[in-house]
């Protein structure tokens, strides 16, 4: 073995790299670290990798198509020390920059933080009440009703070609590629959705809810005597410039003691079944493009599907919303009524509730999407996540957090805090 490289797909991954390289250093390696993947980036090798592997050197590669490059580079009898110490002075000024940035940001104790929180006035507000009850399973949505709401922008992102859609056709520098690489992917998209290729599912469903401080409790029905289910949420703990709250997704559902009868969405939907063996015909033909393509517009359709189902859910189902008629430009930017958060991403950074996500609406046994131990979800071309109606919802990043709340996160979901810290190392601002 000359060199091992590792990729991340979600954000567990980044810990497991670091485990990892300290693993390599335990056991004595003394070859290249190639890092890479979805969730990786420059400053995270630097400042957390690199300085737990020094046999070698530990490098960032931003996508699959540079790996050749990088592997040469230190392999080369000629330029491999070269390219090293070039590699290790360039991670000691990330370092030393991020370490400057780090320290002029101030951070409030979790008390302080939630006194800041978003000032909704509940007074006179009646949250709306879901036209439907139970779980609902669309089996087989059709595909063609898709195609009008992807978003070709994050296509031409996966590809590496900068520039939102459509102005990215006539692009100077990238408009005849990203033409190109348009024709054929709308080409192999009417063959799957002509020929029913891929099939894409939903599963969702409304439950009564309310906030406590910055969780979410559930109830079993609208009597709201029964406590079934408590969702966990962090908080911004950054110091904010006045009249900036510090948010957290518990602010945009009722409080408890409000008295007002609140409701919060769940879903997931895929559009990977049968992607398998369309993948596996193209491979098998050594067509690596096409399989790639398969893959991207995959993905492209379950975002879709989620787009599809968040309308449906805002004009009927949930009914918040009954005349709303929006271009899918405006549905990209995102301009309706409401927001559907996931789990594992930046307004809730703990993957791990989405195992709770799981038990309210069952998506492995009603359209077989099931989750990994990391829980990434399979197939991969699925979304999930949770619905919330209150006008002012926005999404936002949480940021870093402190070590107290990292404490008072985890003795709310009743986890040990070495447990916790793993799940949300990298929205850590401290030291493990």
């Amino acid at each position: 073995v000359d060199i091992i490289g590792l990729s991340g797909l979600i954000t567990p991954s980044l810990d497991e790299m670091v485990h990892v390289a300290k693993e390599m250093t335990r056991q004595g390696f003394d070859i290249p670290l190639m890092i890479g993947g979805a969730t990786t980036s420059r400053v995270h090798t630097a400042v957390k990798i690199e300085p737990n592997y020094s046999a070698d050197t530990v490098v960032y590669v931003k996508d699959a198509s540079r790996a050749v490059g990088v592997a040469s580079a230190l392999l080369s009898d000629q330029q491999g020390d070269d390219f090293r110490q070039e590699i290790r002075d360039e991670y000691v000024k990330v370092r030393a920059l991020h370490a400057g940035k780090q320290s002029r940001k101030k951070f409030l104790k979790i008390e302080q933080a939630r006194a800041n929180k978003t000032p909704i006035d509940w007074n006179g507000y009646q949250p709306p009440k879901p036209n439907v009850s139970g779980v609902q399973v669309i089996d087989d949505i059709p595909l063609e009703e898709l195609v009008e709401f992807i978003d070709w922008t994050p296509f031409f992102q996966a590809w590496e070609l900068a520039g939102r859609y459509p102005r990215i056709l006539d692009d100077e520098v990238v408009g005849e590629e990203a033409t190109k690489l348009f024709a054929d992917a709308q080409a192999l998209l009417k063959e799957i959705v002509d020929n029913k290729l891929l099939q894409a599912k939903a599963v969702y469903g409304f439950y009564p809810a309310n906030s406590r401080e910055d969780d979410i409790v559930l109830y079993t029905d609208d009597s709201r005597e029964k406590e079934m289910m408590t969702l966990h949420h962090l908080r911004q703990q950054n110091e904010k410039p006045p009249g900036k709250p510090n948010q957290c997704l518990a602010d945009y559902i009722a409080p408890e003691d409000s008295g007002l009868h609140d409701y919060l969405g769940a879903f997931a939907v895929t559009a990977g079944i049968g992607l398998e063996p369309i993948v596996e015909k193209f491979e098998a033909r050594h067509d690596d493009y096409s399989s790639i393509m398969a893959k991207a517009l995959a993905d492209r359709l379950a975002e879709a599907a989620a787009e599809g189902l968040h309308q449906r859910v805002r004009r009927e189902d949930w009914g918040f919303a009954p005349d709303e008629a929006m271009a899918n430009e405006d549905l990209i930017r995102e301009k309706y009524q409401g927001i559907r958060p996931a789990p594992g991403y930046p307004a809730c950074p703990d993957h791990t509730e989405k195992a709770l996500l799981w038990e309210l609406i069952e998506p492995d046994k009603n359209i077989g999407i099931t989750i990994t131990d990391s829980y990434a979800m399979l197939p991969m071309a699925s979304v999930s996540g949770f619905m919330y109606a209150h006008p002012e919802a926005r999404y936002f990043g949480v940021g870093k957090i402190e070590r107290d709340q990292v404490a008072d996160y985890a003795k709310r979901k009743q986890e040990s805090l070495n447990y916790i810290e793993r799940w949300l190392a990298p929205a850590l601002n401290y030291d493990t």
